[in-house]
């Protein structure tokens, strides 16, 4: 098999996978932002007579300030928690469930399986990026033009990184 088939139906299969990391990775460039995210209603319980430094980190809701607490009812801007029962009522904002996964692809670690998609999928894009310098002979114009093409692209991340 030459590399110009391999290089084809490699692109094929990987357009598809290219189409929804290109849709998870714009919607990661919103994620300290409410943009897509749901409001959700939880009202959970969790271990009795927390303070308020120990709650934030017990509902999981990060710089949680209280508003009020009267030693039994804690209030904070999200919602309250009741420190003799533990029951906690708040509001959070998340992706919705479908998009959640979708942006689960980018932030895949080696203790998630999808780790293993990843590196196959920068490993087919390295090897497309490598193959496409052998589809064009070296002296013709399009190979010349590809590589300004190819060094152009190098120097713009270099300067992006250096911003």
């Amino acid at each position: 098999m030459t590399f110009r088939i391999l290089h084809r139906y490699l692109g094929y299969f990987l357009a598809g996978i290219m189409m929804v990391y290109a849709l998870s990775g714009i919607t990661l460039i919103f994620r300290k932002t409410d943009t897509f995210k749901l409001e959700v209603h939880k009202e959970i319980t969790v271990e009795a007579g927390l303070t308020e430094e120990t709650l934030g980190p017990a509902l999981r809701i990060r710089d949680l300030k209280a508003i009020s607490n009267d030693g039994i009812i804690i209030v904070f801007e999200q919602g309250d928690y009741n420190s003799k029962t533990g029951l906690a009522k708040y509001t959070t904002k998340e992706l919705p469930k479908w998009l959640d996964k979708l942006t689960h692809l980018h932030k895949a670690t080696t203790e998630d399986p999808l780790y293993y998609f990843n590196i196959f999928f920068g490993l087919a894009l390295l090897f497309l990026a490598i193959s496409s310098f052998f589809m064009f002979a070296k002296s013709s114009l399009i190979f010349k033009k590809g590589l300004w093409f190819t060094i152009s692209g190098i120097v713009l991340v270099i300067i992006m990184l250096m911003i």
